[in-house]
């Protein structure tokens, strides 16, 4: 990780930064508390053998916009582990409580789940610090990954961009780069709004098949801890292969930049839906923009996982946190997608002003002392 935090500083923050390092157990991680001005800041912990430090503001002020656009009651943060998530149970428990009880006095920052972590993961912050959401159902929580919090999310954000395209989602083909947590539930429900899934994958490859996948089949197929490139019923490709199929929506639901400026030509779709967090280049997303293929930003897209979580923290239920993300959702993808239409800007120019209007009225509200641009490193 490079200590090079001063070019991310903006009027908008990181108010925070910490750096834990922890020789004895090989615990390397960074926290970015990016802007509180709205509450508390809700980000989720992600571990992976490559993450670093650039990646780690990316990923908190995408959250800080994401909490704003979703008019939620919290600001933007994000952690981040080296490690293989993937590690011996016991090794991962105590590098993620160490991390939690190096910051338990850092009470701008609610841990949550994200790619590497688990509802079991937030137990362990929860026992040592009480302070989590996506919690197992045994604490009260609402597992975001078991009932796919932000798929269904983005089922929703689908049936109103498709409006926007001239697009009809029953029949519509869709491809998921990334058939984890996200891709999996966003499969799901936008197949009982009468999309096909024809192709998805996975680190292993990707599986596709014209005709619609299986998806209880497939999901069976993955349960064996193999790769989709596995599953018999399609045709198996190469993991990136993904980005040439002809679709008519398009979902990157896994790692950050994906999508960029040498591959986006490949891409045959109508729409992208951002499942996952900063998985398009602002390259990229400028040359979608310019040759009609309508993109819905991460921040818009994928905010039903947070959604989740802040009613969590609220003491809300399961049924009352789905009603809120259709309903929020569905709102900020239409007021996003006129503004590009009655404008004729980008999708992210229109999310980052209507997130910003927010998130500066809120500043304004605030002592500036205590949400100064100015970063803290430590």
């Amino acid at each position: 990780m490079v200590l090079d935090e001063f070019r991310f500083a903006d009027e908008l923050g990181p108010l925070k930064v910490i750096h834990v390092y922890e020789p004895r157990i090989n615990l390397r991680a960074v926290l970015v508390v990016d802007n509180v001005a709205t509450g508390p800041s809700i980000g989720g912990l992600r571990m992976a053998p490559d993450v670093t430090t650039a990646e780690c503001f990316r990923l908190a002020r995408a959250m800080t916009l994401k909490n704003a656009a979703a008019g939620l009651p919290h600001g933007g943060g994000k952690s981040v582990m080296i490690g293989d998530p993937r590690m011996d149970k016991a090794k991962k428990s105590e590098l993620i409580r160490a991390f939690a009880r190096a910051l338990r006095n850092t009470e701008e920052y609610i841990f949550g789940p994200d790619m590497g972590t688990d509802e079991e993961c937030m137990a362990w912050v929860h026992d040592e610090i009480g302070r989590a959401v996506g919690l197992p159902r045994e604490f009260g929580g609402i597992p975001l990954d078991e009932i796919g919090a932000t798929g269904w999310g983005l089922s929703h954000v689908a049936e109103v961009a498709a409006r926007f395209c001239a697009l009809d989602l029953r029949g519509a083909r869709v491809a998921i780069q990334g058939y984890g947590a996200v891709g999996k539930f966003a499969a799901r429900y936008l197949a009982e709004k009468g999309a096909v899934v024809i192709a998805v994958n996975d680190t292993g490859g990707t599986i596709y098949n014209p005709q619609g996948l299986a998806l209880d089949e497939l999901d069976a197929t993955k349960a064996k801890g193999v790769s989709v490139r596995e599953h018999t019923k399609g045709t198996a490709l190469d993991r990136d292969a993904i980005i040439d199929i002809e679709c008519e929506i398009w979902i990157p639901a896994a790692r950050p930049d994906v999508i960029n400026g040498s591959n986006a030509p490949r891409l045959k779709t109508k729409l992208v839906l951002q499942g996952a967090n900063i998985p398009v280049t602002a390259e990229a997303e400028s040359y979608l923009f310019k040759k009609g293929i309508l993109y819905v930003p991460d921040f818009i897209a994928n905010a039903g996982g947070v959604i989740c979580a802040a009613m969590e923290y609220a003491g809300a239920n399961q049924a009352a946190a789905f009603e809120t993300i259709a309903e929020k959702l569905r709102r900020n993808t239409e007021q996003v997608l006129t503004r590009v239409k009655e404008h004729a800007i980008e999708p992210r120019v229109a999310a980052v002003d209507m997130a910003k209007e927010r998130i500066e009225k809120a500043m304004s509200l605030r002592r500036y002392s205590v949400f100064s641009s100015a970063p803290h490193f430590i």
